[in-house]
């Protein structure tokens, strides 16, 4: 009996440490203006080797910002996999006002973003959680618990998306530069009341990632950050616009959201119900042929 006690338990403790949340807190920062504190990190990410390729301040929530850098292993495996794995390209870190700093958890996030293919990137995950670790410090993680191998599959409840849901797509064109050439266009133009923070654009393998700045302040992301009290986890943002071949896709936000707040409860998710599509409506315009 003793025996079987012991190996129920270490069954537990087994399970208890697969469990992932998809924020790391950082080392505080004295207290600044945003633009100071982004500064200041993206200093820190380029010493260890990361390149920024966006700072994103997202409109309604004015004591926060992101920055969001590359990891050359990290783009080589997306290289490698291909298709849908682009989303992932971006890697984000949150500030605050007050000095608070985290970064997306890349254990968290890859699993769930490479899916299946997450084996074959693991060691450049690993390195890349190591600098970041480096550049910016390692703290409690944070945000919910997700057991790791229900990531690849994730959803928030039964019915609602996962990461290759059918509504995630928006559009198909002719060619996969006439997708890209709409998207950028549209960006440019600041469709929606969007703009474009960052993009990564691999043309040999026909896909391409946009970060996309929400700011409409009655349906883009500070309404509904606000609305769930979610602006702790500003390093879910920004929201994602991807290219596969000829089709452009968002993920569609009762997935992308629920990823990002896997601890948002109920009440709290029925508060944002116009969110998600609200989010496709925007994502459509700007995946639509100018």
């Amino acid at each position: 009996m003793k025996r079987l006690i012991l190996c129920l338990f270490l069954v537990l403790i087994g399970q208890a440490a697969m469990a992932l949340e998809p924020y790391v807190r950082a080392a505080q920062l004295p207290a600044a203006e945003i633009p100071a504190q982004l500064a200041a990190v993206e200093s820190k990410l380029q010493a260890a080797g990361f390149t920024v390729i966006g700072r994103h301040l997202p409109k309604g929530l004015p004591q926060n910002g992101t920055v969001v850098v590359t990891d050359p292993a990290i783009l080589e495996a997306i290289r490698t996999i291909g298709g849908s794995a682009v989303v992932a390209a971006g890697i984000r870190v949150g500030v605050r006002a007050d000095g608070s700093v985290s970064y997306m958890n890349p254990d968290y996030w890859y699993r769930a973003f490479l899916r299946d293919k997450f084996g074959s990137a693991q060691a450049a995950v690993k390195a890349a959680q190591a600098r970041l670790v480096q550049a910016l410090g390692e703290g409690k993680p944070f945000g919910g618990n997700v057991d790791a191998e229900d990531l690849p599959n994730y959803r928030y409840m039964f019915g609602m998306e996962r990461f290759d849901s059918g509504n995630s797509e928006l559009a198909t064109h002719a060619s996969f530069e006439e997708a890209l050439a709409s998207v950028q266009a549209n960006l440019a133009r600041n469709v929606a009341d969007t703009s474009k923070v960052y993009e990564v654009v691999m043309p040999d393998r026909k896909i391409a990632v946009f970060g996309v700045a929400m700011n409409s302040m009655d349906s883009g992301e500070g309404w509904w950050v606000n609305k769930i009290e979610g602006a702790e986890h500003v390093a879910a943002l920004p929201y994602e616009i991807f290219i596969v071949g000829n089709k452009v896709y968002a993920l569609y936000a009762r997935y992308r959201i629920a990823l990002a707040w896997p601890d948002l409860g109920m009440g709290k998710f029925m508060g944002i119900i116009n969110a998600p599509q609200a989010i496709q409506n925007t994502m459509s315009r700007l995946a639509a042929k100018p």
